[in-house]
């Protein structure tokens, strides 16, 4: 087929992103934990007569599953416990507001939290998981028939995430039989950034080169999370702690020389990606290195590489600790996002939605359209997952969610037709928990599994099957989403990529620019620079990969958001238009930049070729930074 037909043949964006599903092996601890947690606690509670509070539990449990993905346990505290406590918040206020307004009142208070959950939901995935619970519990706690107070559910909700929280503590995993029990997905990422570091040494020269790179970056962005999980001492507390969290240090001059590589783009000698995988392997089996191959050192980046290597096997022998290079986010800074664009546009947008769904809900609740089952929140509840931009393009997340929904309850109904009650439908509550982690790879998938997982826990909560009903109200959601979602809104379209793009290029100027100010320092004698003795040149490097690792992470966040938004509606994707491009210009900008400082490190000074490099960049920067709004920090000029 000619080039030509594949592209007429090509499908719109929307609907690739719709069809477009994640790869990788099965993640069997996570389904362990999945068929250990939502339903066994139903079961108990059954089994104790307190059936209401097993099915809050059980949603806990549900919600805390989509949550449990790959990383560190460190991590997981915080990715699965937090938004547990905003999903326990939002059941009592939504208990309460459901027992004493009436529906006027509740629908401005739903739309008032759908304001808060939405802004936040700006700041980061775990605070847009916390928005996602505090909504999803709200309208829960306002609709659903239960003889509990709302801090009994509350304390349900708690234990329902929390134990799924301690199986994810508790339970061993395949890496944690090497080494220390505690840290096997810490001991997995920074294996995982030497082994991309090998990779794009092995495609430096090809096409695949800056694919590999992005991936480095987010091969480095993972263990990042992973080793500055919270922790109840400042410093890492135990010897097998800061050696990883040496081995991971180490690993920044390594991936500092390989993307001067491929910035020059001249393929280097196999042998040259030898050691990154010898070191991939110790930090696997915690482990000594053995001797490892030295690279040629006929250029700077060359014999960084080399240098770097010589580093990591000191390092390995007899690490003692290392700084992770992070900057740690301010109240200021999560304020600052909240009640930016990104967070004004996010929760305007979060609340018509969630607020009309709630409207609607109850005007069909108080009409008896629901006839006698009390499961108006079904309807808000839906809207959520719907409406949270973070989750997908609109249209994608609208069609797998419809197609989800009608899948799931399809097959609940040939399941509640057969299996018996109620030891059949915990059964499949169990089952459901377990594929969560394999169906989270597709919204339409995760939504079949949720659906059926929801349906089971109505009928043992002891309403009636309601698989026409959850179909009617999620088509009635799809399309209210879909309406409120093209409505025009204050201010400019497009600002959560916007301050994306913001953030990523104030990091990237902000690198460049202690690069430059490194090359000027030597000749420089004023305090603060390496001829300072208060400052030494180890000093600046810290510095400087602190900078770069916030460049390359707010750029990889940048071109998520650029991508999600790209794959909406023609009507939706046309005012993110350019940003793509400026996206591009940043990344090699960046790029040029880790070249330079290479390069500095080895001469003294920047070459010719990156002061020419850099000065056309920030030239072709302008324009389109111009037209996509974007108001690009000054620096002095290059050379």
């Amino acid at each position: 087929m000619s080039r030509s037909r594949r592209a007429h043949l090509a499908l719109p964006p929307w609907l690739a992103h719709a069809l477009r599903a994640q790869r990788g092996p099965v993640p069997w601890s996570a389904v362990t934990r999945g068929a250990l947690s939502a339903g066994p606690l139903l079961l108990v509670a059954v089994q104790v007569g307190r059936t209401s509070l097993g099915v809050v539990a059980a949603i806990a449990a549900m919600l805390a599953g989509i949550n449990d993905r790959p990383g560190s346990r460190r991590a997981s505290v915080k990715r699965i416990g937090v938004p547990a406590l905003g999903g326990a918040l939002g059941l009592v206020a939504g208990t309460y507001a459901g027992q004493q307004t009436g529906a006027v009142v509740l629908t401005v208070l739903l739309t008032f939290v759908g304001l808060v959950a939405g802004s936040i939901s700006a700041i980061g995935p775990v605070a847009s998981a916390v928005g996602t619970q505090l909504l999803v519990a709200s309208a829960i706690g306002a609709g659903m028939p239960l003889p509990e107070a709302g801090w009994e559910r509350a304390l349900a909700y708690v234990a329902g995430a929390g134990w799924l929280l301690v199986l994810r503590l508790v339970l061993p995993t395949p890496g944690s039989l090497a080494g220390d029990f505690r840290f096997d997905g810490e001991r997995e990422a920074v294996a995982g950034v030497y082994e991309a570091v090998a990779e794009l040494l092995d495609a430096v020269g090809g096409p695949e080169a800056m694919r590999r790179r992005a991936a480095l970056t987010a091969a480095l962005d993972h263990a990042q999370d992973a080793l500055a999980g919270p922790r109840l001492r400042r410093y890492a507390s135990s010897s097998a702690e800061r050696r990883l969290h040496a081995q991971y240090a180490a690993a920044l001059p390594l991936a500092e020389a390989a993307t001067a590589l491929a910035w020059a783009g001249e393929a280097v000698a196999e042998r040259a990606s030898e050691g990154p995988r010898r070191l991939a392997a110790a930090v696997r089996g915690n482990s000594h290195t053995g001797p490892l191959p030295a690279p040629s050192r006929s250029a700077p980046a060359l014999r960084a590489l080399d240098d770097a290597l010589l580093h990591a096997a000191e390092v390995f022998d007899q690490g003692r600790g290392g700084d992770l290079h992070t900057r740690p986010r301010t109240p200021r800074d999560r304020l600052r996002a909240a009640f930016g664009s990104a967070g004004r546009e996010y929760g305007l947008r979060v609340a018509l939605c969630f607020g009309a769904s709630s409207a609607v809900a109850q005007a069909l609740h108080q009409g008896q359209w629901y006839g006698q089952h009390e499961h108006w929140y079904w309807l808000p509840a839906t809207a959520v997952f719907l409406v949270k931009p973070d989750l997908g393009p609109l249209a994608s997340r609208v069609l797998n969610r419809a197609a989800g929904t009608v899948l799931g309850a399809v097959v609940f109904a040939g399941f509640a037709a057969v299996l018996p009650r109620p030891e059949g439908l915990i059964a499949l509550v169990a089952l459901s928990g377990a594929l969560i982690p394999v169906a989270t790879r597709h919204f339409a998938a995760q939504t079949a599994v949720v659906t059926v997982l929801v349906l089971a826990l109505v009928m043992v909560g002891g309403e009636p099957q309601a698989s026409m009903g959850r179909i009617g109200e999620t088509l009635l959601a799809c399309a209210i989403v879909l309406i409120t979602g093209h409505l025009p809104m204050p201010g400019q379209r497009g600002g959560g990529v916007r301050a994306r793009l913001a953030a990523a290029s104030d990091a990237a100027y902000a690198y460049l620019t202690h690069v430059l100010d490194e090359a000027d320092a030597p000749r420089i004698g004023t305090p603060g620079t390496p001829s300072d003795p208060g400052v030494t040149p180890a000093d600046h490097r810290a510095t400087r990969w602190t900078l770069r690792r916030e460049a390359y992470r707010t750029l990889a966040e940048a071109r998520t958001a650029i991508s999600l938004a790209a794959h909406e509606l023609p009507a939706l994707a046309r005012h993110t238009e350019g940003a793509d491009e400026v996206a591009d210009l940043l990344e090699r900008l960046v790029d040029t930049t880790t070249a330079c400082a290479v390069h500095l490190d080895d001469t003294g000074r920047i070459g010719p070729e990156h002061t020419e490099r850099l000065t056309a960049l920030l030239g072709e920067l302008a324009g389109p930074g111009e037209r996509v709004g974007l108001r690009l920090p000054r620096t002095r000029r290059v050379g």
